[in-house]
């Protein structure tokens, strides 16, 4: 294994590094994304009838954006001498810098929407078609309505019991704050449970691989890393992180059609934001027309309109796509477990493997040894994603 270098050769480098790490502590998106009066306006949204546009309270933003801005601006880059390094932290830049102004005007309607599609982009028609595709498979034969329920702290000591398998140690929270189920927040090593959520076990077996054996897997793969930009995240990392977890449950054996029609729905939701829906026309279409129950439905539509018009969840089904893709055939999944990185700077990262600035992931998830997916129609799906 090459010697980890942090002499005065990449001094540089490392000072750059540093700088960023300091920088960017403080522009963890889904720390200001998530709307602190949820149940309260699902309540009154329910009670109008579906005919209410929801007003979401958020939390406040903690810096100063303009001056963040300058201080990322003001990086000496061209003292990074190796081009294809100069370039990821080039882009790094672009990118965080792309994140502030999404913070900046989180509650701001279409202001916001626009910087969210600068830093995640909306769905391509090939998106949509996938996702048409995807809602024309029958999941009925999967009920997990009937199966029994678990509560949030009873997952608590199934996500600490699962946990055992990696030698790594994080903290648990439930949160009444959360649109997710569930959700990993890097930068302090937390994995946060919605207090409302009952879990069933296989949503358990999806969400341990997914958030335990992928996120945390690269948040704790990241800080081994000499390089802070492993832990603070690559450009475009959420569709190749959220394609691995995925994929992990995949082959867990765990996911399913219905979980896969989920993402789907998420595609088709984002697109409606193109289009210019108001939250309502998005439940609507969601649970109107494509017959998503109620509460499915309120919970897809506050993910992407939450902020403004949030498109970083039409990435799932693109990052699925390409790392099914990427792992059939036969490439090494273990260099997209080296951090919060994205696959298209694999060539990046092994470079910098070769001069000692990174090392191989510690941690790899045990998922991804053995396929234990049971569905044909899974395997046939994800094969025929465009």
């Amino acid at each position: 294994m090459s010697q980890i270098k942090t002499t005065e050769e990449f001094q540089d480098l490392f000072d750059i590094d540093a700088n960023l790490n300091r920088l960017v502590k403080n522009i963890e998106l889904l720390n200001y994304i998530n709307p602190q009066n949820i149940a309260a306006e699902k309540k009154k949204f329910f009670s109008a009838k579906y005919n209410y546009e929801p007003e979401f309270n958020y939390p406040k933003m903690r810096f100063n954006g303009y001056k963040l801005h300058r201080l990322f601006f003001s990086q000496r880059l061209e003292r990074i001498e190796d081009e294809d390094i100069r370039q990821l932290y080039e882009d790094i830049i672009y990118e965080y810098s792309g994140l502030i102004e999404c913070i900046e005007t989180i509650g701001q309607g279409r202001k916001f929407y626009f910087n969210s599609l600068k830093s995640f982009g909306t769905p391509t028609e090939k998106d949509i078609e996938n996702a048409k595709f995807i809602l024309r498979f029958d999941d009925s034969e999967f009920d997990e309505e009937m199966l029994p329920l678990y509560n949030a702290s009873e997952a608590k000591t199934y996500f600490a019991e699962f946990s055992k398998r990696y030698d790594f140690k994080y903290n648990i929270k439930i949160s009444n704050n959360l649109s997710a189920a569930a959700m990993v927040l890097n930068n302090t090593q937390t994995l946060v449970l919605r207090k409302s959520h009952k879990y069933s076990l296989n949503q358990l077996k999806v969400l341990t691989n997914h958030e335990i054996g992928v996120h945390m897997v690269t948040t704790f793969n990241g800080l081994e890393q000499p390089l802070k930009v492993f832990s603070n995240g690559f450009p475009n990392n959420v569709e190749t992180q959220e394609g691995l977890a995925v994929f992990s449950e995949f082959m867990s054996g765990c996911l399913t059609i219905e979980r896969l029609k989920e993402l789907a729905f998420r595609v088709i939701a984002v697109d409606s934001l193109n289009k210019g829906y108001n939250f309502s026309d998005t439940f609507h279409l969601l649970h109107n027309q494509h017959k998503l129950n109620r509460d499915k439905a309120f919970a897809i539509t506050l993910r992407v309109h939450r902020g403004g018009g949030f498109t970083k969840d039409h990435l799932y089904l693109k990052g699925i796509r390409n790392i099914y893709k990427y792992a059939k055939a036969g490439n090494d999944l273990g260099i997209l477990l080296t951090g919060k990185v994205s696959q298209e700077y694999t060539p990046t990262i092994n470079k910098l493997i070769d001069l000692g600035l990174a090392v191989k992931p510690k941690y790899f998830t045990d998922a991804y040894l053995v396929n234990d997916n049971t569905n044909p129609n899974l395997d046939f799906i994800l094969k025929s994603l465009k």
